[in-house]
């Protein structure tokens, strides 16, 4: 290999969701950073649907931002349409969910990463590490080429022995047909870290041209200005929609009739599918009893005509595909542009990592995104933001930048990675996170933007818009707890227009908006503020407001177990000394390494009394210490 002439800080392989907010981190916070990409023209590329957030997922997206991420301004850059979901449901589990252009999207980050100072950026196929003293210094490629860096980020996406299969078709190859990366998962193979396969499917694409849009049922964008960012104005988008339409029997009987040519059924991937977006032939058979499943037709550009079919991935054959796309209603004339299929690719058992998404076997080396087993470019995008600090954060000697499950979604994410593992492609969702009513989409900002400045990842300018923000919202809390509201006719009227019964006396601001259903948009009405709320910011002050209470409750519950999340646990414990720990618990404790007490009792095996016995040792290892 012939070293390079430059050594780098840090040095990040790969050039997708994960790879470019790494990058991007690490370069805003002073470090000098090479990116190393598959092929350039891969930037940023979104091989599946064209869309980002949702519940969880939105909540990832708007943390990312907060803590200086670039995903949100990605998609406000690229929004086609943009709605917000669970709208029926509570403030916890709201998010927005964009449709955003593939082309636009890719694009913004290739513009951020290769004008970003300190960020140099080639592309290259990395095919191994460069290992010196236990620590790895740096990354060899095919070219001949010797990369050295303190610190070295991998997020290789679905590309790492990546296999794609299409009925009886099957070859090596990466997402929409890019090559793989065929050489450089042997090398981590044989440096001793455990390697497993997994497999994500996609969806046959159509031309909207095609279709009888008279037969879908059309659903466009928003009213009211939406965007992602915090420093973005939201914005009205017309012009574009997702069609909806359903499978029936038809298409159900194509399914069953054909399983026999499908690679699963042959045999021919082992690999753990996606759970929670699962194929149409999954879908059949492990739902026989329902008649239908809801397909939505989402465009993916403003620059062609094809539209991606959410919820109707499959690796059947081409000619089957096309039977069953034109069973749907609307879809009779059908014309696919390109076929849907599954890749396998390789992963690591996250297991190996240490909370900081460093490889606790290979110092120096951290790991983002699809590597670790998770699925979704909102949870590659976070992993990366993280994983580029925490590089950065080695590199100088610091600790790392470790977020707590009752912080931010981004830490349920980690710490479910590396303390659980995960068999399939694991995928955020708002039901993994207990303390979800804290972790809301409108106080990202709150929670984790004081973490971004202090890392340098937020500018002046970001940082006073903010202090702004958050002076106006509190302001106007103050100001509704001291007003009161009279009686009135149109106040009366407007209150049973919500089904809120009238006000018979005077009450305060705050106790008119604590009403259900009734909006701040009302109270403002009847009790103006001397300062106008903008964007989104009433939608933090009625949350604020409407659920302080439970928001109160469940902060006290946080604060009854954060004595567990703080007692370390020493790195050379030694759990074979603890008398009384089961068989399967010590193995396990020993194996993952867990950071404190709190994240030994969410290993999968380790009871209760384990817990217990761990805990009582510890104190007793402690005054020991103290007592010599």
């Amino acid at each position: 290999m012939i070293p390079y002439e430059k050594r780098y800080d840090v040095i990040v392989v790969g050039g997708g969701h994960a790879g470019c907010e790494a990058a991007l981190a690490a370069a805003r916070m002073g470090a000098s950073v090479l990116q190393l990409n598959l092929a350039l023209d891969n930037t940023g590329a979104m091989p599946c649907n064209p869309s980002i957030g949702g519940p969880a997922k939105g909540h990832l997206v708007r943390e990312g931002n907060a803590l200086g991420g670039e995903q949100a301004k990605a998609a406000d850059s690229s929004t086609m349409l943009v709605r917000w979901l669970n709208t029926s449901k509570g403030p916890a589990v709201q998010a927005l969910r964009a449709q955003c252009d593939l082309g636009r999207y890719a694009g913004h980050y290739i513009l951020a990463t290769e004008t970003q100072k300190n960020l140099d950026v080639r592309q290259e196929h990395v095919t191994g590490l460069h290992v010196e003293g236990g620590r790895v210094r740096g990354v060899g490629t095919a070219f001949g080429l010797l990369y050295e860096g303190r610190a070295v980020v991998l997020a290789t996406g679905t590309y790492l022995g990546s296999r794609v299969f299409l009925g009886t078709a099957s070859f090596p190859s990466g997402p929409m047909g890019q090559p793989p990366s065929l050489a450089l998962s042997g090398d981590l193979a044989r440096r001793g870290l455990r390697m497993r396969r997994m497999r994500t499917d996609t969806t046959p694409r159509l031309h909207l041209d095609s279709l009888d849009t008279k037969e879908l049922v059309a659903q466009g964008s928003a009213a009211e200005p939406l965007a992602f960012s915090l420093w973005n104005e939201g914005r009205v988008y017309e012009g574009y929609a997702c069609y909806l339409t359903r499978s029936n029997e038809a298409t159900h009987d194509l399914v069953r009739r054909n399983l026999d040519r499908s690679p699963l059924s042959m045999g021919w991937m082992e690999s753990s599918g996606p759970r929670y977006c699962p194929s149409i032939e999954d879908k059949v058979l492990r739902f026989p009893e329902r008649g239908s499943h809801l397909v939505f037709l989402e465009p993916v550009s403003a620059g062609n005509r094809e539209v991606y079919m959410q919820n109707f991935s499959t690796s059947l054959p081409f000619d089957v595909q096309l039977e069953m796309v034109r069973t749907l209603p609307g879809c009779s004339r059908a014309h696919i542009t390109r076929p849907g299929y599954a890749i396998e690719y390789d992963a690591l058992d996250p297991t190996q990592l240490a909370p900081s998404l460093e490889v606790k076997a290979l110092p120096g080396l951290f790991c983002a995104g699809q590597i670790n087993g998770t699925s979704g470019y909102e949870e590659a995008a976070a992993q990366g933001l993280l994983a580029g600090i925490n590089a950065v954060l080695s590199v100088r000697g610091e600790e790392s930048l470790v977020l707590g499950r009752s912080e931010a979604y981004m830490g349920v994410l980690v710490d479910d990675l590396v303390t659980k593992g995960t068999n399939e492609p694991y995928r955020m969702l708002t039901s993994r996170c207990e303390h979800r009513l804290l972790l809301r989409h409108d106080n990202a900002d709150r929670r984790l933007a004081p973490i971004g400045r202090r890392l340098g990842l937020l500018s002046d300018e970001q940082w006073s818009a903010l202090c702004a923000r958050w002076r106006r919202i509190d302001d106007e809390i103050e100001r509704l707890n001291g007003v009161r509201v009279a009686p009135s006719e149109g106040l009366n009227a407007a209150l049973a227009e919500v089904g809120s019964a009238p006000l018979s006396e005077s009450v305060t601001g705050a106790e008119l908006l604590r009403r259900p259903h009734v909006p701040y948009a009302m109270v403002a009405r009847f009790a103006p503020p001397d300062e106008g709320l903008r964007g989104d910011e009433p939608l933090a002050l009625e949350v604020a407001v409407k659920y302080e209470g439970y928001i109160e409750r469940q902060g006290r519950q946080v604060a009854r177990v954060k004595k567990l999340e703080d007692l370390r646990l020493p790195d050379g414990l030694d759990y074979d000394a603890i008398p009384g720990l089961l068989t399967e618990s010590r193995q396990k404790l020993a194996a993952i390494r867990p950071r404190t007490v709190g994240q030994a009792g969410r290993i999968a095996g380790v009871t209760p009394t384990d817990i217990h016995l761990v805990t009582v040792y510890l104190h007793a290892w402690g005054s020991r210490r103290t007592a010599g």
